[in-house]
């Protein structure tokens, strides 16, 4: 089984993914890293460069490249859910989980984390209109607010008991 894990930037998708990884002896694999690899550019960089369309274009790009995966965590970044085809591929190929995370929570992590652009506006603006999407996508939702640790030990609770990850 392999498990995408969806949500704002700073809903812990990366740090979750990893931890999770870890506990589970899953491979990870995080979009962002694959983007800034592929374009040899930090993030933002490649945002600034390529404008907000190019950028969601080239994350569905490398999503539509992961195929043949098993027991693998996915991390993609938080508006790969603007893109159905990399949606779909991606809920064709694993579970989606989204980290369900309060707006107060997302800006206050946010307010501490290494600058990020977030494609689409204001926070508030984003974080009303990605919701919808996340769940649309989903095939389970997971509360994260209490953290990266308490979210890891859940899913891996589900996980290995085999308790069904669907809404």
């Amino acid at each position: 089984m392999n498990i995408t894990l969806i949500g704002m930037p700073g809903s812990g998708k990366s740090t979750v993914g990893k931890e999770l990884a870890k506990k589970l002896n899953y491979n990870f694999i995080d979009v962002d890293r694959l983007m800034e690899k592929k374009e040899g550019l930090p993030l933002q960089e490649i945002l600034r460069k390529l404008g907000g369309k190019k950028f969601l274009e080239l994350e569905e790009e490398i999503v539509l490249e992961l195929t043949n995966l098993n027991n693998t965590i996915i991390s993609p970044g938080g508006s790969i859910i603007y893109m159905e085809k990399a949606m779909n591929h991606l809920k064709e190929n694993s579970k989606i989980i989204f980290l369900d995370v309060s707006l107060d929570i997302i800006k206050e992590r946010l307010s501490t984390a290494v600058p990020r652009g977030i494609i689409g506006g204001s926070a508030e603006e984003v974080f009303a209109e990605r919701n919808v999407l996340y769940k649309k996508y989903a095939d389970f939702t997971i509360p994260a607010d209490a953290g990266i640790d308490e979210t890891t030990e859940r899913l891996k609770f589900y996980i290995l008991n085999n308790i069904p990850l669907d809404q």
